[in-house]
């Protein structure tokens, strides 16, 4: 089940697609952060949704909004996944320890060792906003993002 609305975010250092360092606490009282967990780069589905968010990334920069997407491949095969597809958004590797920062969401599959697609939003003070998931064959609606955008900006 995925972190309640009104809980403080978690807190996590990744290692992002370029090999850098990034924790949540990096945009604390400067950017809301949109949080979207998927199940494995370079795979139909995952592809899809992302490069949706690619093509519609002015709602999220329009909103003062840092989009990351969350998997738990390695950051090198992210790397390659972000310049083949052209994203200019951040992918952040859980890969190690395996899914941990998607564990602390509530969103990992123990049972396929990925974490389900599921999106957390997060305002500048910590403070989770809202989150929706789908199962990791059902890909998540870009009106559904509109809808969290909007309670951000509440």
């Amino acid at each position: 089940m995925t972190i309640a609305v009104g809980s403080q975010a978690p807190e996590f250092t990744l290692t992002s697609h370029t090999g850098e360092s990034v924790s949540l606490s990096d945009y604390r009282g400067k950017k809301n952060v949109t949080l979207v967990f998927y199940p494995a780069a370079f795979t139909g589905r995952c592809t899809g949704e992302l490069c949706e968010l690619r093509d519609n990334f002015s709602m999220f920069t329009d909103d003062d909004v840092e989009l990351l997407a969350v998997s738990c491949d390695h950051a090198g095969s992210l790397g390659a996944f972000a310049e083949q597809e052209g994203f200019d958004f951040t992918l952040l590797s859980d890969f190690w320890p395996h899914g941990a920062v998607s564990q602390s969401y509530g969103v990992f599959l123990d049972d396929k060792g990925v974490a389900t697609r599921a999106t957390v939003l997060i305002d500048k003070s910590g403070i989770v906003r809202d989150a929706f998931e789908t199962s990791p064959g059902e890909s998540r609606d870009l009106a559904r993002y509109r809808e969290a955008l909007e309670r951000i900006r509440s």
